[in-house]
């Protein structure tokens, strides 16, 4: 049987194929952890909430519509998993919400092997960078700090912080051109830097 045909997929999924389940999880499991923690920007968070996801879905199967796209249903199940999680603290909803509704809009227009390819490239060029301007930018945007708590860190000047911060996107921008803005901005806007300015 070949479960790569959507109609049929979901209707093994009603019936409860094990099989079914288990090649629902080896096909989206990496692309749905990659869309979450670009939502999240932690790992263990996004990991819960794809977890979550697929444990909701084998529960629910029997009301699954074999006329939809379960790649979309799943990726839509990853965006509310995500907002029903940051709406339990308003603050931080608000300070999300024009940042998710872009990131989901980025998700619907590209196929899971577009987007994780995609990704991938971005983080190959990122180890390419200067070693100093490359940990700068991880510590920032991988990790969360503050420019403050970076300088702090590394014993270095905030404005030294800053210029390799700028340096950084000036490198990926130059060498992966226009159409990798949205992901850099998808991977790397972190609204959580702003929360703490609150």
């Amino acid at each position: 049987m070949n479960l790569n045909d959507n109609r049929k997929l979901i209707e093994q999924l009603i019936i409860g194929e094990e099989k079914a389940y288990m090649f629902l999880l080896q096909k989206y499991h990496r692309p749905l952890n990659a869309y979450a923690l670009t939502l999240t920007h932690e790992e263990s968070s996004a990991q819960d909430i794809v977890q979550n996801v697929f444990i909701k879905t084998w529960k629910a199967r029997k009301k699954l519509n074999p006329d939809f796209s379960i790649r979309n249903f799943l990726y839509k199940c990853v965006y509310n998993e995500f907002l029903n999680h940051y709406q339990k603290n308003r603050a931080v909803f608000l300070l999300h919400q024009k940042y998710i509704e872009y990131a989901h809009e980025i998700v619907e227009e590209k196929d899971d092997h577009a987007l994780t390819r995609m990704i991938e490239i971005v983080n190959n060029e990122i180890q390419k960078l200067p070693p100093k301007c490359q940990k700068v930018f991880l510590l920032s945007k991988k990790e969360g700090l503050t420019n403050n708590e970076i300088a702090d860190y590394l014993n270095v000047s905030i404005k030294t912080v800053e210029a390799q911060i700028t340096k950084a996107f000036s490198i990926l921008k130059r060498k992966l051109g226009q159409q990798y803005q949205s992901i850099l901005f998808l991977i790397f806007s972190n609204p959580k830097e702003e929360l703490r300015s609150m």
